[in-house]
């Protein structure tokens, strides 16, 4: 049987490594550098999915007999893009103006191999509930907002600002899983349950 191809996760984020370690997966880091701006007039959707697809290539060039997955998440409140705050001070404005409100989480994920580069995008409603100032700045005080867009992690202490969601938890949290499967499964490799990856079998 063919043996997977090397399984590269093009990102720092401790959250996407551990969804890939959640399902069984073995991989390595490579994270990648690429210049984030906003081409003029993109939407955010766009950006989110642009973004992904250059970190998955970008990598996927220095090692293009790999699978190479990149993925990349935008928080969205009132048409402004609430990014990872500067400081602490930032992480407590941010989460003031989420504050019984409703935002949307966009997360691109690609994945790019030697036949080329997939790429898709999880579009997710989140609804807050009431937070006063003290308490943002106790959850800020975690240090847990810092490097997460929108100032919170759902999967951590954020998950007690959260009054529901509608969509794919796991694409808040930065990959989407179903998305991710159904990408590599495009590019030839099913997920198999606890076997890692398996070539998708092809009708002759």
């Amino acid at each position: 049987m063919t043996s997977p191809p090397r399984l590269i996760l093009a990102s720092r984020s401790p959250r996407r490594a551990e969804l890939l370690r959640r399902l069984g997966l073995d991989f390595e880091v490579v994270p990648a550098t690429i210049d984030e701006t906003y081409i003029d007039h993109e939407m955010p959707a766009d950006h989110a999915e642009r973004l992904a697809r250059e970190k998955a290539s970008t990598i996927a060039a220095r090692y293009p007999d790999a699978l190479v997955v990149g993925s990349d998440t935008i928080v969205i409140l009132d048409s402004d893009v609430l990014g990872k705050p500067r400081d602490p001070a930032e992480a407590v404005v941010m989460l003031q103006r989420l504050a019984g409100r409703t935002h949307e989480v966009y997360t691109g994920v690609a994945v790019a191999s030697p036949a080329g580069i997939a790429s898709g995008l999880e579009r997710v409603t989140v609804h807050f509930r009431w937070l006063d100032r003290e308490e943002c700045e106790a959850y800020v005080a975690t240090g847990e907002p810092l490097d997460k867009a929108g100032a919170y992690g759902i999967q951590g202490f954020g998950s007690a600002l959260v009054r529901s969601i509608e969509g794919d938890y796991f694409a808040v949290m930065g990959l989407p899983v179903v998305r991710l499967l159904a990408l590599l499964n495009r590019t030839g490799w099913r997920y198999a349950y606890g076997e890692g990856l398996k070539p998708v079998a092809r009708v002759p």
